[in-house]
């Protein structure tokens, strides 16, 4: 049987960080794997619900890879990346739309309502919310040869992010679910890379904390043991001597651009683990990897 003072004792330890944290607005990234497993969902809006409940501000912005390519799949088109983005010609772009916004974005907004929140679904074209430009990628060249220009559609980047938006929400008590899809000046529509989105907003609201859910632990060391905490100058010397790689590292870069901004905390940490977010930001140890802005 469970004793009763442990579960006082959780109360206790989680307190001071809910006074700090109160009336605070936390961006949770949240998509991968963790948007998979039925308990994971599960978890993932108790965490969500509870946070608005005791006072702070959770605003959520979701990917839906894996969804697009099972619908792109569906409709006998291949799914097509160049440099980690997917390459999306105009029909792409109508299916992008129609999973993120349509279909993913009700799904995260229903489960976090069925946990007694309420959320509201946005998309960056929703009071041009994310203003977009065209992403422009180059492809590195050989040896003695020339960067290579490279069209991969209706790719955007963020130009603009209007809070105020978010704002009005919070003020009402809604939970704000956004996809990551954005509107250019005369009305085009961009699919962009979640992460980033989740970042620039995380920067417009000058969050307390940006969250990025993943698959993994967190950033691992030379020994690939968890590192609990670093600060820019550190995650940046990881990215130079190569101790992260791959997939780690636009994630670190993401957060480092958003410290760069008025975001007080970075976190990356595992979507997996049961109530991820509360045990990271309410509890002493934590479970992953938390980046700050050091000292200067």
């Amino acid at each position: 049987m469970e004793n009763p003072i442990d579960k006082a004792n959780i109360l206790v330890e989680a307190l001071p960080y809910i006074r700090r944290f109160y009336d605070k607005t936390i961006v949770i990234k949240y998509g991968g794997s963790t948007m998979e497993e039925r308990w994971m969902k599960r978890s993932f809006a108790l965490d969500v619900v509870l946070l608005k409940y005791i006072g702070l501000h959770p605003v959520i912005v979701h990917g839906g890879g894996p969804q697009i390519g099972e619908m792109l799949t569906k409709i006998g088109k291949k799914s097509q990346f160049i440099e980690g983005m997917r390459v999306t010609d105009g029909e792409t772009m109508d299916i992008v739309e129609m999973v993120l916004v349509g279909k993913v974005n009700k799904e995260i907004v229903s489960l976090i309502n069925q946990q007694g929140g309420k959320a509201v679904g946005l998309s960056g074209k929703d009071g041009r919310l994310i203003t977009a430009k065209k992403l422009k990628l180059t492809k590195r060249g050989g040896k003695g040869e020339k960067p290579e220009a490279i069209d991969i559609g209706m790719v955007g980047e963020v130009k603009t992010i209007n809070p105020g938006v978010i704002e009005a929400l919070e003020k009402e008590n809604f939970i704000p679910v956004i996809a990551p899809v954005g509107v250019g000046e005369e009305g085009e529509t961009y699919n962009i890379n979640a992460d980033l989105v989740a970042g620039k907003i995380a920067s417009a609201l000058k969050a307390e904390k940006f969250i990025l859910l993943t698959d993994v632990e967190g950033v691992m060391d030379k020994k690939h043991r968890l590192i609990p905490t670093l600060d820019v100058r550190q995650a940046k010397r990881l990215i130079t001597q190569k101790v992260v790689s791959s997939g780690m590292i636009p994630k670190i870069n993401c957060c480092l651009n958003a410290l760069d901004g008025e975001v007080a905390k970075a976190h990356i940490i595992d979507g997996r683990v049961e109530h991820a977010i509360l045990l990271e930001i309410f509890t002493n140890v934590g479970i992953g990897t938390q980046i700050t802005k050091g000292v200067e």
